[in-house]
């Protein structure tokens, strides 16, 4: 279902609207009343395959399924459906996808709205056949995700013409059914719909992150399953520190990995820090070595001081390098290029000699250098600065980022401003 549907000239309806509906046989008996909408999604993911029937036999409930091109062509939107032909047995292990107990009140991201919403009713259409009195199918057009839907359900039984009247003052809020990319059950039959990776990798990870943790635990674990390494890091790095707990939690130990591969080596190490030793170690005995002692070596610091805030992702060149050399420092660069905002010039020992705020280095010719565009005054602090101080310092000297340096001088990472932010948000 990669392209947005047509939706037929034909008689719009929707599931609500249609559950209890009587059917009839050709002499006019009892077949019973519509119970249920079975999809076939192995062969037809857009339309309803059959009507399952309920009916009360001598006390005992029965049901059947009739095929949808055996119901005749719909009188009228409230009128008894006609049979053309004898319900069949139904089998309550066939495997398919129900309509109203699989997917009413179940979550789907909506996309375009940045959230996670409920379905409230499915909106469906009949297909017209070639001959006269003929149903050529019974099309699923969209969800109802609004008032619209939910009204519709809470007046359920009552005559369609009445509820109609009632629900069309209200917006239809719905997302097309082709705009569903994937249905997956489990055991427990819990449908999941989701938008494909590709239409979330698109989102601001904020955005992703909200749609997260508005999700219930079985279906935030699976869409933050089908996320790729990059789009799910980004997205962690935004969540709440116990969603992102139980999310890794809720992965393999590789794959884990993966994805704290892709972070900044502060923010996984954060991460980590909520873990417990045994399932630290085990993720970091999926890391490259590189990045594992990186984030070991943050590992070590308290969370409250600038080590345990700061990142090892910054860009550092020789405090003689030229505007070209920074250039190429920047392009050869594997962390995050937004939370660049400075180039810090090393003398000997990796020391901190000057900082190059990046706007300077764009309004340089290549070959100028860079200790001529240092700043006048280098703020920095220590491995042990408090969380206090660091937030007093990035106030005072209204800073994007602050190098911080070891008891010899030499850089030891960058804490950035976002990340100084999050602290303030915590507290």
């Amino acid at each position: 279902m990669n392209e947005l549907l047509t939706i037929p000239t034909g008689l719009a309806t929707s599931v609500s609207s249609l559950v209890g509906r009587s059917v009839l046989d050709a002499e006019g008996k009892d077949c019973g009343q519509v119970h249920e909408f079975a999809v076939d999604v192995s062969k037809d993911q857009t339309h309803v395959a059959a009507l399952v029937l309920r009916r009360h036999d001598g006390g005992k409930v029965k049901k059947t399924l009739l095929p949808v091109a055996q119901v005749a062509w719909p009188e009228a939107n409230d009128a008894p459906l006609r049979a053309k032909a004898k319900p069949e047995i139904y089998k309550e292990h066939h495997d398919f996808l129900l309509l109203d107990y699989d997917l009413l009140d179940q979550q789907i991201i909506d996309v375009d709205g940045r959230k996670v919403v409920r379905v409230n009713d499915v909106n469906l259409a009949w297909e017209p056949g070639p001959g006269a009195g003929e149903t050529a199918g019974l099309l699923i057009v969209e969800v109802e995700v609004g008032k619209r839907g939910a009204l519709r359900r809470l007046l359920k039984g009552l005559p369609v013409r009445a509820v109609d009247g009632v629900v069309e003052r209200f917006r239809t809020r719905a997302i097309p059914w082709a705009c569903v990319d994937l249905i997956e059950r489990d055991p427990a039959r819990r449908v999941r719909l989701k938008i494909g990776q590709e239409r979330l990798a698109k989102l601001h990870p904020s955005d992703i992150a909200d749609i997260l943790e508005d999700l219930a635990p079985a279906e935030r674990e699976a869409v933050f399953s089908s996320l790729s390494e990059e789009t799910a890091a980004e997205a962690l790095e935004e969540i709440d520190p116990k969603m992102q707990k139980a999310l890794l939690q809720g992965l393999d130990s590789e794959r884990a990995a993966d994805i704290l591969e892709e972070m900044d080596p502060g923010a996984a190490a954060d991460v980590l820090g909520e873990l417990s030793d045994a399932e630290s170690e085990a993720i970091l005995g999926e890391m490259e070595p590189e990045e594992r002692q990186e984030v070991e070596e943050l590992l070590e610091f308290s969370a409250d001081s600038a080590a345990g805030r700061m990142t090892t992702d910054y860009v550092g060149v020789p405090k003689d390098a030229t505007v070209a050399d920074a250039v190429q420092a920047l392009r050869d660069f594997e962390g995050d290029p937004d939370t660049i905002t400075e180039i810090y010039l090393l003398g000997e020992d990796e020391k901190l000699a000057g900082v190059v705020m990046l706007p300077r280095l764009l309004l340089s010719t290549p070959e100028t250098k860079l200790a001529t565009l240092s700043e006048g005054h280098n703020v920095r602090c220590s491995l042990d600065a408090s969380a206090k101080h660091v937030a007093e310092l990035f106030d005072k000297y209204n800073l994007r980022s602050l190098p911080v340096v070891d008891h010899h001088g030499r850089i030891a990472g960058a804490i950035h401003a976002e990340q100084v932010i999050a602290q303030l948000r915590e507290g």
